[in-house]
């Protein structure tokens, strides 16, 4: 039962209901057996359930696949799956509009989201963030061109859209260079190997930064983004802010949070 009991926590840190469903399963299996499979029928039966009754506690799902240019959509079903794809209204309308602009700027632009928040719970840890528990978070992925110079319509560096840094250049700024301290500020240096050799598309990553710099739904959030990369981008603001050298690194998605 200890490995259970291990189970059960993992599952339920990863995906919130997946301890749940864990759970039920075992209390089933005497009954039916095939543990396996009872836990999968009621892990996507309560992730249904969660799509459904998540908005009775002031969050929303974003759209697992393709929504069009008017509407954000996440970059991998994974994150469904995974039930890390649940929003504020506030903050999927603010996506939503974020997504329209970029296509109206570049026609036929996708924007992506990385992780959001969980179903339910305020305060419930998204690992492994440090945030995202209310509803009010989201990672936005950048924008990325080929070795042909060509956008790459809704993808990223990797997969599921982290981890592919944009290394800083000679003369940037980097204010973690002789941190030394215990963080979550991994470069994931094995990693990079096996990421897409892909150019960040500076000009729309630098538009979207640049249209949320500007805040124009007047709304009191805060972006954060590696300064080395702002720099580069030439955006500035009062909500664009460097998150510390404690936290993981932002050179390779947008961190969009709303004030509480």
């Amino acid at each position: 039962m200890i490995g259970h009991g291990f189970i059960i926590i993992g599952l339920t840190a990863l995906t919130q209901i997946g301890g749940i469903a864990w759970g039920l399963a075992l209390l089933l299996r005497m009954m039916f057996g095939r543990l396996l499979i009872i836990f999968a029928v009621l892990y996507v039966f309560l992730s249904v359930i969660a799509h459904y009754t998540a908005p009775l506690v002031g969050r929303v799902a974003l759209p697992c696949l393709d929504a069009g240019p008017s509407q954000i959509a996440v970059l991998n079903p994974l994150y469904c799956a995974l039930n890390r794809h649940y929003v504020s209204p506030q903050m999927k309308e603010h996506a939503d509009a974020l997504s329209a602009h970029m296509h109206d700027k570049f026609p036929g632009t996708r924007t992506r989201a990385l992780d959001a928040s969980f179903p339910f719970i305020d305060g419930f840890a998204l690992l492994p963030h440090l945030s995202h528990d209310s509803g009010n978070q989201l990672d936005l992925a950048f924008y990325y061109v080929g070795q042909d110079g060509e956008y790459r319509l809704g993808q990223a560096k990797s997969l599921i859209g982290y981890w592919g840094f944009e290394q800083p250049r000679p003369g940037d700024p980097q204010p973690c260079a002789e941190d030394t301290g215990v963080s979550l500020r991994w470069n994931m240096g094995w990693l990079q190997d096996y990421t897409r050799d892909w150019p960040l598309d500076e000009a729309r990553t630098a538009e979207a930064l640049g249209w949320l710099a500007a805040n124009p739904k007047g709304t009191n959030y805060k972006i954060f983004v590696e300064p080395h990369l702002s720099a580069r981008l030439g955006v500035s603001g009062e909500a664009v802010r460097f998150q510390g050298c404690s936290a993981a690194r932002h050179d390779d998605h947008l961190h969009l949070e709303f004030a509480p």
